[in-house]
């Protein structure tokens, strides 16, 4: 039998099934925590100025729900109720790859208003990103898997360590909802005549927090993600007798996972541009959970001989949402003057070239 046992591979969500049923039976009688039922979850963000209290809770409501978080490991109740596949996506133990400075927040939870409490407190050591040697940081919080309600510090001006403390409150999170959640802290450094600059940022499943306690974290930021959006393999053709452009995406390799099923639901929009003149758009299907979509699908557009080299085509990749905005996987800029990169420019240029030729190539999607 322990032969057997050695050759067989448990999956995660096996594990996870396990443990639940054998929690469930050796817990002892008890009435279950009661939540309200048909509530909404409000999510609302305000500060208060340093020193000044939140207002105390009394600890008398919190019984049950204190008694059980104080006797179970937060991470083994999310086990019994939630798929590991969250946990799997946002626990990450490794080291920053670069230098780009700390976080100092803080974590409590109103048992009686199911109400998350977050103190953004301070940051030090951020990385100068103007050129006069400092920065205008300032925080975006959002709990995931929602994307739509964002909420952010004040901007601190000229410095790389902010004092913040602002406070900020999640109404209406029972604790088993909340325990589903990651919370994501995101630093920006302010840019009044461009795209804010991320610094960076930290993800926390509520499921490891005790919040029995309230505890409070230094955490180390971690860098974006740069050149993780995944691949496009794309061809591109040009017939100067017809005048006919024509690009087919072929297929693309490991996306970046942007749903909490660490799928993503792909699809491609690309814009035929005049200098920045957007003139034409086209689409591809949507292709559902995963990272690796096969699109085979050819656009053509019609160009003159004469106005090849001025145009471009703004390619990108994008994730379907049914309820909040699509977001953008990854892009490239295929043009034979200020591509997105050196490939993505050759790319246009061989297809000049070699004109009724198709020129196939794979381009690494780029964030931004």
């Amino acid at each position: 039998m322990f032969e057997g046992l050695k050759n067989n591979t448990i999956s995660k969500l096996g594990v996870s099934r396990f443990l639940s049923q054998s929690l469930a039976q050796l817990e002892t009688a008890g009435t279950p925590n009661k939540t309200p039922s048909g509530t909404s979850s409000n999510l609302a963000g305000t500060s208060i100025p340093e020193g000044k209290s939140a207002g105390a809770t009394s600890p008398a409501p919190q019984n049950k729900a204190l008694q059980n978080v104080k006797n179970e490991h937060p991470s083994m109740a999310f086990l019994q109720n939630r798929s590991i596949s969250l946990v799997d996506m946002y626990i990450d133990n490794s080291e920053p790859s670069e230098n780009v400075g700390q976080i100092h927040f803080s974590l409590e939870y109103d048992f009686q208003n199911t109400t998350l409490i977050l103190r953004i407190i301070q940051g030090k050591e951020l990385p100068a990103k103007d050129l006069s040697g400092t920065s205008d940081p300032y925080v975006r919080v959002t709990l995931l898997p929602d994307k739509k309600h964002r909420l952010e510090t004040k901007i601190k001006r000229r410095t790389l360590n902010p004092r913040w403390n602002e406070t900020f409150y999640f109404e209406g999170f029972p604790i088993q909802k909340l325990q589903s959640r990651v919370l994501h802290l995101h630093v920006f450094d302010y840019d009044r005549f461009s795209r804010d600059d991320s610094i960076g940022e930290v993800f926390l499943p509520l499921c490891q927090v005790d919040f029995s306690e309230k505890p409070s974290f230094w955490k180390a930021l971690k860098p974006p993600a740069k050149d993780k959006c995944g691949e496009l393999l794309t061809s591109l053709c040009y017939h100067p007798s017809n005048s006919i452009l024509t690009l087919t995406l072929l297929k693309a390799r490991n996306l970046k996972a942007k749903d909490i099923n660490g799928k993503s639901d792909p699809y491609v929009k690309v814009w035929l541009q005049f200098g920045d003149k957007r003139i034409e758009k086209r689409k591809t299907a949507i292709f559902k959970c995963t990272l690796n979509p096969v699109f085979n699908d050819t656009f053509s557009f019609n160009v003159p001989w004469e106005k090849i080299r001025e145009c471009s085509l703004d390619v990108m990749v994008m994730d379907f949402d049914n309820i909040g905005r699509n977001e953008l996987i990854g892009r490239i800029l295929l043009a034979g003057k200020n591509g997105s990169g050196a490939s993505e420019t050759k790319h246009w240029q061989d297809m000049i070239t070699k004109p009724r030729q198709t020129i196939v190539q794979w381009h690494r999607l780029k964030p931004e």
